[in-house]
């Protein structure tokens, strides 16, 4: 069952160019812990990565994710989201999806090329709708 994200959590996960560090499991049970660039689309989280990469073998095998975004600067914040990846391969809109993700981390100028470059036939479009979420805003306190 999925959880709707406030709009504390959205704001949070919109804000800048912060990574979402994704969790996947390992065949052997371990986690395997990366960071990827992300875009929030109603309440899924969607990222690109490659067929062919540990983490894209990862969420072939077993779709269930870890995903942690976080502020590093005081009073410090971070949100916590657990969930199940859809993966899917040769995804039509996956120029389109690129490019969005492209133009949230990239210089505007190199916004096409990145999403030309990242929409191919080896790479994965992958959403994460929330199961569960934890966020905690003002860790420090003050």
């Amino acid at each position: 069952m999925s959880e709707a994200l406030s709009p504390e959590v959205r704001d949070f996960l919109l804000q800048g160019t912060r990574t979402a560090k994704l969790a996947t499991l390992t065949p052997s049970g371990w986690p395997h812990v990366i960071p990827v660039w992300f875009v929030l689309y109603d309440d899924e989280i969607v990222f690109t990565t490659g067929r062919d990469t540990v983490k894209g073998r990862y969420l072939r095998r077993d779709d269930r994710v870890s995903l942690c975004v976080d502020d590093e600067r005081p009073p410090y914040a971070f949100v916590h989201v657990r969930g199940r990846a859809r993966v899917t391969e040769e995804a039509p809109d996956l120029l389109e999806w690129a490019t969005r993700i492209a133009a949230r981390y990239v210089p505007p100028d190199e916004v096409r090329a990145y999403g030309e470059r990242n929409a191919v036939p080896s790479e994965l479009l992958v959403r994460v709708r929330p199961e569960h979420v934890i966020a905690e805003f003002e860790v420090a306190g003050w």
